[in-house]
């Protein structure tokens, strides 16, 4: 069985990120009927607080630090939340540019997740080094007026793609594919060109 996570960004019941990623799995499952979903949903997931009980233990496990009975208790959620991702084959990703970056809950449930010792490692001589090993990620992105063939950086920077990629990256995903639709506002065909990207959708992340 393969398990992919389908980890939507969007609050949006119209998002088109979200209809690009939900064309994209469609298209999985009917090539591989083996396929075993898990939708979650940053909006509706109950995410706990980063707090100071959670950084102590972070920095704990940095530092090779026992954890007392508060950062046991605050790891064993961090743990039940990573453990989550980690057990994915695939992941999904339905994702609005929102202000050059990511939507704030997004980076809530990154910031739970991304921890040493489950999803990275640090060696101080080489640096950060993913654990993920054998993962695929498929980002649906859409933003309003910025677009990679924009003709200035007044349209928009690209802190999205870029920061996810980078995330993935450190935690050892480097198999990854994106789908987009860019410029969704300042688009001369939106309706064709979201066809057009609901289309491309369909052919992405052959799963074997």
């Amino acid at each position: 069985m393969i398990k992919l996570l389908y980890i939507k960004a969007s609050p949006r019941p119209d998002s088109k990120s979200v209809a690009l990623a939900d064309a994209c799995l469609a298209a999985l499952k009917a090539r591989a009927p083996n396929l075993s979903v898990d939708i979650l949903d940053v909006w509706r997931e109950k995410l706990p607080v980063f707090d100071g009980d959670k950084v102590d233990a972070k920095m704990s496990v940095v530092t090779g630090r026992r954890h007392d009975r508060r950062q046991r208790t605050a790891w064993s959620e961090i743990t039940a939340i990573a453990n989550r991702f980690i057990a994915a084959d695939i992941y999904l990703f339905a994702v609005p540019m929102w202000n050059g970056g990511i939507p704030y809950r997004l980076k809530h449930y990154i910031d739970l997740i991304h921890q040493p010792g489950l999803l990275f490692g640090l060696e101080p001589s080489t640096g950060y080094f993913g654990l993920l090993k054998n993962k695929k990620a498929i980002i649906a992105l859409t933003s309003g007026a910025y677009s990679p063939t924009a003709p200035s950086p007044a349209y928009g920077v690209d802190h999205h793609s870029t920061y996810l990629r980078s995330w993935l990256n450190q935690a050892g995903v480097t198999d990854i594919e994106e789908i987009r639709f860019q410029p969704t506002l300042l688009n001369p065909d939106p309706d064709g060109s979201h066809k057009a990207a609901i289309a491309a959708a369909s052919h992405v992340g052959v799963v074997s």
